[in-house]
């Protein structure tokens, strides 16, 4: 956990405060029942959650990490059961014990994919894979297993999604047994998988009906447990009211103390807030940490966005009217600046090394550009003044990163007040190439902060009147 608070640490008396108050709250005594049944309800719920807030989300098979102990142990046991079968089929005359539990497993699989109104395909199913008269074949040396593998493949076939025909095309191509079962095993596996994601999808909307109001009942109900569970989010809550009356009082804001609509201000501004969390430093809320993740997801987006408008901005303010009618150019060169801060975040990233070469490769841009519609090129002090521009656009301090930054928080937030969220404000001066990637940004924000609100407005509710009022 970290402690929220809006730039710097808070003053000492108050970390006392905060500090004395979570040692003065112990939780309440909890049994082992009351904490499994805790962890399942947690592990559901943030499964549900997940399939709620991610459009994208996707059931995925799992596969043991490469050269792990429980990789080895699956590939020889694997090997062992297919070796199985290929040993009873290479007899002779073939035995048929192993193949025909497989032709079971794989009936039930087929039988499973199948949606209730196809009963014609069950029935077709039932009768050529009819165990009891396979083995009676078998019994009397008169079972075409091959016949079997090709009425598999022709059912599979058709219940696959259109992204396996391939799979599908390639199954037929093969003509050894052994091979054919089990690649036919490998490609049933992926149809599993894809008629699971189908379901993801078709509940959706149904698990969103529920999702708030079973997470508001499993947060309340943990509350009565932990009754501090709140303590972060009010202090998240209630730094950021400081904040918005404080500039209210320098005559910043555009809303009085008394306002219906500084609760709410409040609450879209503390979104916000989170988009500049340290993680490493700041408790965060307990009412969004199913989503810290995605909030940190979103900080890193906007950080990388916001150093592209910056450079931008510095290159066609120094460079004036001879580039900024050059068609082309700003895509070039905002595909220039992604591809090389792309990997901002991770600790082996070298800012002045990265950013010494987005100067050169920019001014080289510029250069062939300028050549190539017969503008004149810089001079050698212009170009490098424009390099020392860029490069100090890596600093969080420089003056046109802070502009840019305030910008995209003034977007976003006229995002998150616009009714519904369903209107994307016009990008603010600057903002214009990065529009789209905001928007994309914006809406992502957006479905978090919904959501959130809706399961936990009960409690927001409380306390933001609670904050206003001693603010």
């Amino acid at each position: 956990q970290k402690m929220p608070n809006e730039s710097d640490e808070p003053p000492k008396e108050e970390k006392g405060k905060i500090e004395k108050r979570i040692r003065s709250s112990p939780p309440g005594y909890i049994s082992v029942e009351e904490l499994m049944e805790t962890a399942t309800g947690v592990t559901n719920m943030a499964l549900a959650h997940e399939i709620v807030m991610d459009s994208a989300f996707q059931i995925k098979p799992f596969e043991p990490e490469e050269g792990s102990l429980e990789k080895r142990v699956k590939e020889m046991m694997h090997k062992a059961f297919w070796d199985v079968l290929e040993s009873q089929l290479n007899k002779d005359p073939p035995q048929f014990n192993h193949a025909i539990s497989l032709v079971g497993e794989i009936k039930e699989t087929l039988l499973s994919l199948l949606l209730p109104g196809q009963s014609r395909l069950r029935g077709q199913v039932e009768e050529a894979l009819d165990l009891s008269l396979i083995q009676q074949e078998a019994e009397n040396e008169a079972l075409d297993i091959s016949k079997l593998a090709h009425f598999i493949i022709d059912m599979m076939g058709i219940l696959c999604a259109p992204c396996r025909d391939e799979d599908i095309r390639k199954l037929r191509e093969i003509s050894d047994i052994v091979p054919l079962f089990k690649s036919i095993f490998g490609v049933l596996d992926k149809m599993k998988i894809d008629m699971a994601n189908v379901e993801v999808s078709s509940l959706r909307p149904h698990l969103l009906q529920q999702s708030v109001e079973y997470e508001r009942k499993k947060f309340q109900e943990f509350l009565e447990k932990q009754p501090n569970a709140l303590d972060f989010t009010k202090k998240w809550l209630q730094d950021t009211a400081d904040y918005v009356t404080g500039v209210e009082r320098d005559g910043g804001a555009t809303c009085t103390a008394n306002s219906s609509q500084l609760p709410l201000t409040v609450h879209n501004y503390a979104y916000l807030r989170l988009l500049k969390w340290n993680h490493d430093t700041e408790l965060f809320p307990e009412t969004l940490l199913m989503d810290q993740g995605r909030f940190q997801e979103i900080q890193r987006e906007l950080e990388q966005v916001a150093l592209v408008a910056s450079v931008l901005l510095i290159v066609y303010n120094s460079a004036g009217e001879a580039i900024s009618g050059l068609p082309g150019l700003m895509e070039r060169l905002k595909k220039t600046i992604r591809i090389l801060i792309a990997e901002m975040h991770i600790d082996s990233f070298d800012e002045e090394e990265t950013f010494a070469a987005i100067a050169e490769k920019l001014c080289l841009e510029i250069r062939g550009c300028l050549s190539q519609h017969g503008y004149s090129p810089f001079s050698s002090e212009r170009e490098n003044t424009l390099k020392g521009q860029i490069v100090a656009a890596k600093s969080a301090d420089n003056p046109i990163r802070k502009v840019i930054d305030s910008r995209i928080q003034s977007f976003l937030l006229d995002f998150l007040e616009s009714s519904s969220h369903r209107s994307i404000p016009a990008p603010p001066g600057g903002l214009t190439p990065i529009h789209k990637e905001l928007q994309e940004i914006a809406v992502k924000l957006g479905r978090v902060v919904t959501f959130n609100k809706l399961v936990y407005s009960p409690f927001y509710q409380k306390i933001l009147q609670d904050v206003v009022i001693q603010g």
